[in-house]
């Protein structure tokens, strides 16, 4: 489980709630789910009305024995008659009771991307904060000393894992197939060496090395020396983050990025 997931599990007992049968425009997708207790609740079904009803349900589920002898209830919501909101759509919503079984299902978190961050310094430590509440799996890495005593100010989240080594470019070869890359180190000769084994390999998802357009340029013409085609050179993203976010403060750099990975089609 990640730290998110850790933190989901309830300290009394609870129902969880989860969409289902989903048609038309809705709040969220099938499989959303939230937990609620007699005093307090985590994760969202969409918000608005619909929630407030689900959860008023689910609070009264609780103190039904009927209930906690069958855990099941459904549920079936017309959005736009039933309660009184615009979107129009219908789902169902089940109710059970929050136990070992439900835990280890619904915290499982499916990973929208995998990737290899390279570089632990201002953006670097920025993209592992905005990552940590995100449905991925990451490696962070560095090989200098004080990245491996220090890192974040913050405990990392378990989904992401910090690999200090001396030779940082073996790392590429290590990562499955699809991943994704990120390449911002301390240094350009550096970010060269680990850029041009990443389109060695062929199968990246997306790779993104921080500069400018003069950095890429530059970058392109030392690559081409080294063999790499202008078709391996399209799968290179310089500079990275989504177009139209001005800003050069690590923050908002890694809200970019972590933007632009979410865009990133399903495989």
């Amino acid at each position: 489980m990640s730290k998110l997931s850790a933190q989901a599990a309830p300290t009394e007992p609870a129902i969880v709630i989860e969409v289902r049968n989903a048609k038309g425009s809705v709040p969220r997708e099938d499989g959303t789910w939230m937990w609620v207790t007699a005093t307090s609740s985590f994760g969202t079904i969409g918000g608005g009305h619909l929630e407030f009803q689900a959860m008023a349900k689910a609070r009264e589920l609780l103190c039904d024995s009927a209930f906690i002898t069958d855990a099941k209830y459904t549920e079936h919501f017309a959005l736009g008659p039933s309660l009184g909101q615009c979107c129009g759509g219908a789902l169902d919503l089940d109710f059970s009771l929050w136990g070992a079984a439900t835990s280890e299902r619904l915290t499982k978190t499916t990973s929208r991307f995998h990737l290899q961050l390279y570089g632990a310094g201002h953006v670097g430590k920025a993209i592992v904060r905005a990552l940590a509440v995100l449905p991925c799996t990451a490696q962070w890495i560095d090989e200098r000393e004080e990245f491996e005593a220090h890192g974040v100010d913050t405990e990392l989240a378990t989904h992401i894992e910090k690999v200090c080594v001396d030779s940082v470019t073996s790392e590429v070869e290590l990562a499955p197939a699809n991943s994704c890359y990120l390449v911002l180190t301390h240094s350009h000769a550096l970010d060269l060496e680990i850029v041009y084994a990443i389109l060695q390999r062929e199968d990246s998802r997306f790779l993104g090395l921080i500069g400018s357009a003069t950095k890429r340029v530059r970058f392109e013409r030392q690559l081409r020396e080294r063999g790499i085609t202008e078709q391996q050179l399209q799968r290179l993203t310089c500079p990275i983050g989504l177009a139209g976010i001005v800003g050069k403060e690590p923050e908002i750099i890694a809200a970019s990025v972590a933007a632009q990975l979410l865009t990133l089609p399903s495989i």
